[in-house]
């Protein structure tokens, strides 16, 4: 599977526990597509909600182009429709209206067909203690590899 990866929420990982995770198509310009393949997006501080029954993308920047004409431009940080099959939507509402979860976007890629998709995930949110304890296994875990890594026989 050879994808193009676009933009990355990193801070997601560490903020959410990932439960389950989608691949959903995005509404776009073809402006934003052209800024998209030149890698002008951020996931930053993004974040999932249904608005009268259809899941938007809140609060993802992707900037213009210089080429851009500046009369068809609009608001970098837009709200922009996910597209998922209806049962899909369905699963993600109620999970998120009865157990408190969170929708969260992963990445932002263009898949084989050359087509812009966000892969988004049902998440719940870390305590403090879970992100330490974390961080912890994953020192543990590295320094383990090095230290096989660096062993003399």
């Amino acid at each position: 599977m050879a994808i193009n990866l676009i933009a990355q929420n990193k801070k997601a990982r560490h903020e959410y526990e990932i439960l389950e995770s989608f691949e959903a198509g995005i509404v776009l310009q073809g402006s934003e597509v052209k800024a998209l393949r030149a890698k002008r997006a951020n996931l930053n501080d993004a974040f999932c909600r249904f608005i009268k029954g259809e899941l938007y993308l809140m609060n993802a920047h992707i900037s213009h182009l210089d080429t851009t004409n500046r009369h068809f431009t609009k608001d970098e940080r837009s709200p922009r429709k996910l597209l998922l099959h209806k049962k899909q939507l369905e699963k993600l509402f109620g999970k998120m209206s009865r157990d408190g979860l969170t929708i969260v976007p992963l990445k932002v890629y263009f898949n084989e067909q050359n087509l812009v998709k966000v892969h988004i995930s049902l998440a719940k949110g870390k305590k403090l203690h879970d992100k330490r304890e974390t961080l912890k296994k994953r020192t543990l875990d590295r320094e383990a590899a090095a230290a096989i890594k660096n062993r003399n026989y």
